[in-house]
């Protein structure tokens, strides 16, 4: 690790978080970080994870390798959050945390959350892996909870490539994270150049190229081939990889500190400056075109919760035919995102194997089979939005006017 660099990196994180840089912690994934947190706060086989069903496998998979039991619970189908009326029956004597997901950049209610933990003496560990630049109570996301941890891979709030981090403010927390931080293995030679081959790539992708270059990273990823956000092995078992006690590298923390933006004095007149807001502004900009197009169209868009300062990292919509919606829209050159396919985004097979029993989420698992999200990265400009909106208004049909009719004709 480079002291000079992962430092500035952290200040700069800790500036922006309005939090001290003792509280942060560096590693090669933001699973990683979760890892990390669950094995400092002494996780052990036999306790329970309350978490929604409707999150990523690699939110899943870092519980079981420290031998512990996913517990799921349905979403709010207006916030796609996991529903704080819902976590009461399924606490336990052996439940130890409940992982509290900012979907799509949206907080959950934390306040529920936070009042169901101190009733029953368990932990909050918030996922931010979507929410970076998102407020909660005008608090930054990830600075609430005892501990939480962020991602910075690709399509996050901002990218390091790979990379993701820890926060806590629990001083025992904290003395265990700086332990693993500094004891976990160091990014090899090849790791780091690969990493600069895959950030050189991406930086000169575009709209034009998007799917096939989808396609062929997820195929790379899937069989090994490169360092994708997803190795092939996380995704057939949850087994921990080789290597996976990994840190953080010089390589990822410039191009983070690149990321964030802030100039040395932190300030010009009184206001931050940070390149990270403009990236924020920018998504929220491109959805606030969105949600216009939405209603003009009878659809209603995505929900902002009075308490949450939505960061959108991804445009939520949801379709009837998700497959046909997907191939007119490659035949058009549209992008689209499929979060979540699946309670247990992309598992679609052998859900025993991550402790999911299909049918008992089903809220989450009828909005899985649903879903896709409108692009909002800062290479989606106006006009971009208005090919979109042709595209919407030419497949208005296949398009649910909102999670009602969704659910409509099930017993929820």
């Amino acid at each position: 690790m480079s002291v000079n660099a992962c430092q500035l990196y952290k200040e700069q994180l800790a500036h922006y978080l309005s939090i001290p840089p003792q509280s942060i912690f560096l590693f090669w994934k933001g699973r990683v970080a979760l890892y990390a947190i669950l094995k400092a706060i002494g996780i052990k086989e036999g306790d329970e994870i309350i978490l929604p069903a409707f999150t990523c496998v690699v939110a899943v998979n870092p519980i079981l390798y420290l031998g512990a039991h996913p517990v799921y619970v349905d979403i709010d189908p207006l916030t796609y959050n996991i529903d704080a009326s819902g976590i009461e029956k399924k606490i336990t004597q052996k439940t130890r945390v409940i992982l509290a997901q900012n979907t799509f950049g949206l907080a959950p209610d934390l306040d529920r959350l936070l009042e169901v933990a101190h009733k029953y003496r368990v932990l909050i560990i918030e996922d931010c892996a979507h929410g970076f630049g998102g407020l909660y109570q005008r608090k930054p996301n990830g600075t609430i909870a005892d501990a939480s941890f962020f991602s910075s891979q690709w399509n996050k709030p901002f990218s390091t490539g790979l990379g993701g981090f820890a926060v806590t403010k629990d001083r025992r927390i904290e003395e265990k994270l700086q332990e693993m931080e500094e004891t976990f293995t160091r990014p090899s030679f090849k790791d780091t150049m690969a990493l600069k081959a895959l950030l050189f790539l991406r930086e000169r992708l575009t709209s034009r190229l998007y799917w096939p270059a989808l396609k062929t990273y997820r195929w790379l990823s899937k069989n090994n081939l490169i360092l994708g956000s997803s190795q092939g092995a996380e995704l057939q078992r949850p087994d921990k990889p080789e290597g996976f006690e990994k840190g953080f590298s010089q390589t990822q923390a410039k191009k983070g500190i690149g990321e964030l933006g802030g100039d040395k004095e932190y300030a010009v007149k009184g206001k931050k400056n940070w390149k990270i807001d403009e990236v924020i502004e920018h998504r929220k900009k491109i959805a606030g075109l969105y949600k216009k197009a939405l209603l003009k169209l009878g659809i209603e868009p995505p929900y902002e919760a009075v308490y949450a300062d939505h960061a959108y990292l991804k445009f939520p919509l949801l379709v009837k035919e998700r497959a046909q919606f997907f191939q007119k829209a490659e035949k058009e050159k549209i992008e689209l995102g499929d979060w979540f396919l699946s309670p247990i985004h992309p598992i679609i097979k052998n859900f025993e194997l991550w402790h999911y029993r299909w049918g008992e989420n089903p809220i989450a698992e009828k909005i899985s089979q649903h879903i896709v999200n409108l692009p909002n990265h800062m290479k989606i400009d106006e006009k971009y939005v208005d090919k979109v909106t042709g595209f919407l208004e030419n497949n208005r049909g296949n398009i649910y006017t909102g999670y009602k009719e969704v659910l409509k004709g099930n017993n929820f």
